[in-house]
């Protein structure tokens, strides 16, 4: 295989489509996000792009094997066409994220796509009850318009920067001529984060201008709060119940 091969499997016509990245990170906030709407919309598989930088391994479901990939979709709404990027996987090396970028950013151009929404998580190394959203961006234009649906933007947040794909989509992408912003939801860090990926999605819904639902992301966050209450119960001393152990492993 060469180091790149993008399939293309449909090529609808786009209105200047806006690209959202969601691949696994902090939380899983950028994943579950993009999984959400990809649930939440008719979306329609557009590219798959296979490189030797992703893990060794296949996916196995029902005895059916996939080679390791990252996937494009398609959304068409009245309002805005979307792209969301997002997969099981981000490259195993460092040169490996800068080009598995430029691949990615080469699908974008394919589109006509100038605007990138990069999503994830940002860690507080804590348990957060109402987490807020922060952005980093590579025009004041962009911050101006994610600041107007309530994206935060601090001084030398997030600390240490933005590693992987989400980060490279601005570096690469803004030298590239494309308009790249990343928002994060603050999250621990060490548990999977619905609630955070709801209050990501809510700031890309204002400025993006689609509608969605948040049931099925709101049930993922209730069991997420029973396994939080659990682990400040072990943090404050009490003994859990054996089936409150299983639940939490």
């Amino acid at each position: 295989m060469d180091e790149f091969d993008i399939e293309t499997v449909a090529d609808p016509a786009l209105e200047a489509p806006v690209l959202i990245e969601g691949l696994p990170g902090v939380g899983h906030v950028g994943k579950l996000a993009a999984e959400h709407l990809l649930e939440e919309f008719d979306a329609e598989l557009v590219r798959r792009v296979y490189s030797e930088h992703f893990p060794p391994q296949v996916t196995v479901e029902d005895g059916r094997t996939t080679l390791a990939c990252a996937e494009v979709y398609a959304i068409e709404t009245d309002a805005r066409d979307m792209l969301v990027l997002t997969g099981d996987h981000q490259a195993g090396d460092g040169p490996g994220h800068y080009r598995l970028t430029d691949a990615f950013l080469d699908v974008a151009d394919s589109f006509d796509v100038e605007r990138i929404y990069a999503l994830g998580g940002v860690p507080t190394g804590e348990l957060v009850d109402e987490p807020d959203v922060i952005g980093a961006a590579t025009t004041d234009a962009f911050i101006d318009d994610l600041e107007a649906v309530g994206v935060e933007f601090r001084e030398n947040e997030p600390a240490g920067g933005i590693v992987g794909i989400s980060g490279l989509l601005l570096g690469v992408g803004e030298r590239r001529d494309f308009e790249a912003a990343c928002v994060m939801g603050e999250t621990s860090g060490y548990l999977v984060d619905p609630k955070s990926a709801r209050g990501v999605l809510e700031v890309l819904q204002e400025a993006v201008g689609f509608d969605i639902g948040y049931d099925s992301l709101e049930e993922r966050a209730e069991e997420m709060e029973e396994v939080v209450k659990r682990i400040r119960q072990m943090e404050q001393g009490s003994t859990p119940s054996e089936e409150d152990l299983r639940y939490i492993g």
